[in-house]
């Protein structure tokens, strides 16, 4: 029997979905050629195929089942009662609908049951949430987690295309002997650390990628006294982003039994062999589908074993967004919702 052949259209064409695209030919989703979208028309060459890509307007979207959104929160927000309208399913990786209580925010490998009360839109998750929550979340379901303090180390491209330039350029002329130009970041990132993501919140003077995390964590646990606190920090890494995770359980839980839990965890690939070297690193992160989970120990800060310290590594742009947007519409066709 023929596999149901799905009309999927993309809104947007920088980075996230290009990588998109790249997704959906991998995983040989049930799909003809995506329809793609951008603020004009032209034609394209996206993964050496030509696409012409038509305005996106609310007109675009009738006849298709699943519009993939990797463009920009004030588009998704225009153009989101036009796709609902049409009878698409909107897959939106901005920030526009992420704490809209109307809006499921999914990883369909820790929340796709919320994915059955969706209204015709789903809210992809921060990139960097999206990365902690793989592995933290089969630990939280296991032992119940109380407390999170996460530390990241996140990767010049998470700030787009322009991000990844600068570092690059500042690389080549430090090479030659030029001035560094800063324009993408606040500071020159090649041999530096910047620990500033988003804008400050003057009201407790954290990000707000810091506060995305604890809010999008905490809605997608369903678990809304989680208390956890985090400090996000750009590295000069070109892709993948890392994390320092330490993790305080209502219930006892040591190294051992949290390896087990991971490595049975879809996902997740335990890494954990740090006499021999083996431990996450962005490098080995770099266009793989899972996060990397290693460096996991006992909170020795404590008297009890209800502590962790691990640390993690996965692609943003690959398992913090475009992946996690295609497998939310494997799992809308697996639940029979489109």
């Amino acid at each position: 029997m023929k596999m149901k052949e799905y009309k999927v259209g993309l809104v947007g064409v920088g980075a996230v979905g290009t990588e998109m695209i790249k997704v959906l030919k991998e995983r040989k989703f049930p799909c003809g050629k995506v329809h793609v979208f951008a603020s004009r028309e032209r034609d394209e060459k996206i993964l050496d195929e030509t696409y012409h890509v038509m305005p996106a307007t609310e007109k675009s979207f009738d006849g298709l089942d699943i519009v993939l959104f990797a463009g920009k929160t004030d588009v998704a927000l225009a153009l989101k009662d036009a796709v609902v309208k049409a009878g698409a399913k909107m897959i939106d990786n901005s920030r526009a609908f992420r704490q809209d209580p109307e809006v499921p925010l999914v990883v369909p490998q820790v929340n796709a049951e919320d994915l059955d009360w969706n209204k015709g839109v789903i809210a992809n998750p921060n990139c960097t949430t999206a990365i902690m929550l793989e592995a933290v979340a089969p630990l939280h379901k296991a032992k119940g987690l109380k407390r999170l303090v996460a530390s990241t180390y996140q990767a010049a491209s998470g700030a787009g295309a322009p991000g990844l330039a600068e570092l690059e350029n500042q690389i080549h002329e430090y090479a030659e002997g030029k001035k560094l130009t800063v324009k993408a970041f606040q500071h020159q990132l090649m041999y530096n650390l910047i620990p500033h993501i988003d804008k400050f919140d003057e009201t407790n003077w954290y990000t707000l990628e810091e506060l995305k995390m604890r809010n999008e964590a905490r809605k997608m646990l369903h678990h809304p006294d989680l208390r956890l606190s985090c400090t996000c920090v750009r590295v000069p890494i070109a892709r993948a982003h890392s994390e320092s995770l330490n993790l305080e359980f209502e219930n006892d839980i040591t190294p051992e039994e949290a390896r087990e839990i991971l490595s049975g965890s879809e996902g997740v690939r335990v890494v954990d062999d740090p006499l021999n070297g083996g431990y996450p690193m962005p490098l080995d992160a770099t266009a793989k589908y899972d996060v990397l989970a290693g460096r996991i120990r006992q909170d020795i800060s404590r008297d009890d074993k209800k502590g962790l310290d691990m640390f993690v590594s996965g692609d943003q742009l690959l398992r913090g967004a475009a992946l996690n947007a295609v497998e939310i519409a494997e799992h809308l066709i697996k639940r029979g919702l489109v």
